[in-house]
């Protein structure tokens, strides 16, 4: 049946589960006219990433257990909303869910094609299963938001990436835009270590690149090198992936697998994106299980994976979701993509990083001797083999302790680099 966003909120009982996917699956409507409501007594949200504010997450009676922050969850959390991370790479977040098992699932879906089936659009990611044991299962509601804005995608071969409509329970309908993810502001310290990037990616790899300044920086580069046949296969598709394409760069002739698409489980991007992507056979979105799987990932050849971090200890131990206590995003495929990246000798996993950070007033190296308290390695060292700043790059791989040591204090900012040199050299197994 088809009802308003308010009346199927109305089907959210004050005690209740409800469990969505991350980013752009996110169910806008239904948990705006959830923020509607204050008679909740114990809601518990299951999801991830959300780009919208939903004020629902203040009010009380009301829990989200969450698998990736973004800037709406650290803006709830502290507002004293009770937002929790359950730790969990992407790839598992569909066990997590079947574990959760939210009495009501609610998705965002592109219109139902001609024969009745709803397009996940823009994510596919961990959630399908779920939706469906949802739709199939009588003590439960599957909502979805049926947008006529949202671009139908392509599945992978061998894969779907809809939800046939008998099975849905309600139909909410929406015209809303999708959320435009714009570029970060780049800094001078950014350009140059895209720059060291692009120079160690060659003809023919299939590249993965991460969210931030960075790896859109190096996709807008390699848009214009003297180099291309690329193939690509991201945890995430965007819009420097798009340029690569418009560039005429990307062929994924050479990968190995997969041979003929772009391989992706979630787009984050432009309104270009969101329109290029529409009924683009050029770009195939599959399950994360496979997408994130470092088994499936390092089949592909001249694999380059590009990722950020907030913080490199002298170990090589990556901090990138959590510091000195504060959760900033999550693990999502960076180990995955990573240590699939370091399985091959032909292979290169790029570990990106500006060398320091302003925080409250003070200027910190983010290479450091020892891990801040309350920071959590999100990718342990064994998997890291090249780490890279504006002042250079550690090329780790093969190294002992102390050789990695001293390589990583080589590439840090001169105003730290001498006591993190004395501390490399104090290194030891």
């Amino acid at each position: 049946m088809t009802l308003s966003a308010g009346d199927a909120a109305a089907l959210v009982r004050p005690v209740d589960t409800v469990g969505f996917g991350l980013g752009p699956a996110n169910p806008h409507a239904l948990l705006g006219a959830l923020s509607a409501r204050d008679d909740f007594e114990d809601l518990v949200l299951g999801g991830a990433l959300l780009l919208g504010l939903f004020d629902v997450l203040v009010r009380k009676g009301v829990r989200y257990r969450c698998g990736f922050y973004g800037p709406v969850e650290r803006l709830y959390k502290a507002k004293g909303a009770d937002v929790q991370l359950v730790p969990a790479g992407f790839r598992q977040f569909g066990s997590v869910l079947e574990r959760f098992s939210p009495r009501v699932m609610a998705v965002q879906t592109a219109p139902p094609d001609a024969d009745g089936r709803l397009n996940l659009s823009l994510h596919y990611g961990a959630t399908r299963d779920e939706l469906l044991a949802a739709g199939r299962d009588p003590g439960r509601v599957l909502i979805c938001e049926v947008n006529d804005a949202l671009p139908r995608t392509a599945a992978l071969a061998g894969y779907d990436n809809t939800l046939p409509l008998e099975l849905v329970d309600v139909v909410v309908e929406s015209h809303d835009d999708p959320v435009e993810l714009l570029d970060p502001a780049v800094t001078d310290a950014d350009v140059t270590i895209a720059e060291q990037c692009v120079e160690l990616i060659p003809d023919r790899a299939t590249l993965q690149t991460g969210i931030g300044a960075i790896p859109s920086l190096v996709a807008a580069k390699l848009a214009h090198a003297a180099r291309g046949e690329f193939g690509v296969h991201s945890e995430m598709f965007t819009s420097g992936l798009m340029a690569l394409h418009l560039a005429g760069k990307v062929t994924n002739r050479h990968k190995g697998q997969f041979e003929g698409a772009s391989v992706t489980t979630f787009a984050l991007g432009s309104k270009e994106l969101y329109g290029w992507l529409d009924r683009n056979t050029e770009v195939g979105f599959a399950p994360v299980t496979v997408v994130n799987d470092p088994s499936v990932v390092r089949r592909n050849a001249r694999l380059v994976a590009i990722n950020g971090a907030l913080e490199v200890d002298l170990y090589g131990q990556v901090v990138a979701d959590a510091i000195e206590g504060r959760q900033v995003s999550g693990v999502g495929g960076h180990e995955d993509f990573v240590q699939a990246a370091d399985l091959d000798v032909e292979d290169r996993s790029l570990v990106c990083l500006r060398s320091t950070v302003e925080l409250r007033g003070e200027r910190r190296s983010r290479i450091v001797a020892r891990l801040r308290e309350g920071s959590v390695v999100s990718t342990p060292r064994h998997h890291v083999a090249t780490v890279v700043t504006e002042h250079g790059r550690a090329e780790l791989a093969g190294l002992t302790v102390k050789e990695r040591a001293v390589a990583l204090a080589g590439i840090a900012d001169p105003e730290f680099r001498e006591d993190l040199e004395r501390a490399a050299y104090e290194t030891d197994a």
